[in-house]
């Protein structure tokens, strides 16, 4: 049997004893400053699963200051915590994890995106795990989508000209050619305006029935109640910039986002969002990554107590059932399902869009 698949069986046999005897786990995350609120949520959802595991929590503050990487090393070392999670920032990565390793502590980000950072760290063996997406999961995602669902579709790519927007319409418009899908429409528009009617018209003018848009969720918006002002029927999807507030023009129902999902409506997450709701916490932001975390390092504990193994090495083989979906980490260390999630605007949430023919 793979080992892969050896582990999560060896730790339903084993886990028990070795949970009771579970390690302490570091949390890095802002407590003060700017971005205490994210802290806060990583926090809350850490101490839930940390309680419900008997398990003890070092807080460690991150100050996400450059330089700041070797003192909280330290101090998740002298806390004799055996694995660090939260980081928020790289700047609390950078520093951190030739020390985290010489100490044999994982460090797993639930926040940090930048595709350098691990880069680094593979090449020098730093033991560092990846519970985000990467900056190219949304591109990524994003053109499975359009070959998926568009192909034979007269689609069109815009952008609002920033640099996200401009990139990713571009990552997305090259990984489409190259498998010889093109846009029969393709324009910056310009961000903003209270308005888009003539945007609206050109797709129009062109064919275009499908829409990949690279910009906010307002501009979305706008274009969504402008198409509809004009008879044109649209489809319109954008990326992640949609998972924002719906104001001040409300989204139309129908928009697609390829975005990250609402944990807290996922069916394995039902009892833990209830147990925050009743201690008066809305699982939001981090809350319910931060307790999957939790989740994972004391499960591979157990599978890594029952095999010998040294802890990275089961966080980096095993699988983990959590409050946001199973988890595993791929040999780069990077989850081994893209987590973003094909979404439609209904009555004021992004759901899974109906199956074809529904």
């Amino acid at each position: 049997m793979p080992r892969r698949m050896l582990l999560p069986v060896l730790f339903l046999l084993a886990a028990a004893p070795a949970l009771a005897e579970g390690p302490k786990i570091a949390l890095v995350a802002p407590q003060t400053g700017p971005f205490a609120m994210l802290g806060n949520q990583m926090r809350d959802g850490a101490s839930l699963a940390a309680k419900k595991l008997g398990l003890e929590l070092a807080m460690i503050e991150e100050s996400c200051e450059p330089g700041s990487g070797p003192a909280i090393a330290r101090q998740v070392q002298e806390s004799g915590s055996k694995a660090a999670i939260g980081f928020l920032c790289s700047e609390s990565l950078d520093g951190a994890l030739p020390l985290l390793k010489d100490a044999g502590i994982p460090a797993v980000t639930l926040s940090v995106r930048w595709k350098g950072v691990m880069e680094d760290a593979l090449k020098n063996g730093w033991p560092l795990f990846r519970m985000a997406p990467t900056t190219d999961d949304e591109a990524e995602r994003l053109s499975e989508v359009i070959l998926r669902d568009w192909s034979g579709k007269a689609f069109a790519l815009i952008e609002d000209g920033t640099i996200h927007g401009r990139e990713l319409t571009e990552t997305i418009r090259n990984a489409l050619e190259e498998r010889g899908l093109k846009p029969v429409f393709t324009d910056t528009f310009r961000p903003g305006q209270e308005q888009q009617v003539a945007l609206v018209r050109r797709l129009k003018k062109a064919g275009a029935t499908h829409v990949f848009i690279g910009g906010d969720r307002t501009d979305v918006a706008i274009i969504a109640r402008d198409a509809l002002a004009e008879g044109t029927a649209l489809t319109l999807m954008g990326g992640e910039a949609m998972n924002a507030a719906d104001t001040p023009v409300p989204l139309a129902d129908g928009v697609l986002a390829v975005t990250l999902p609402d944990y807290a409506a996922l069916p394995a997450a039902q009892a833990v969002v209830a147990e925050l709701k009743a201690a008066g916490i809305e699982p939001e932001g981090y809350v319910l990554p931060g307790h999957a975390a939790v989740t994972a390092v004391a499960e591979a504990a157990g599978a890594a107590g029952a095999l010998s193994l040294p802890l990275a090495q089961a966080l980096g083989e095993a699988h983990f059932d959590t409050v946001i979906g199973p988890i595993a980490f791929d040999e780069q260390h990077e989850l081994t399902d893209n987590p973003y999630r094909l979404l439609e605007w209904r009555q004021g949430a992004f759901v899974a869009p109906p199956a074809p023919g529904q």
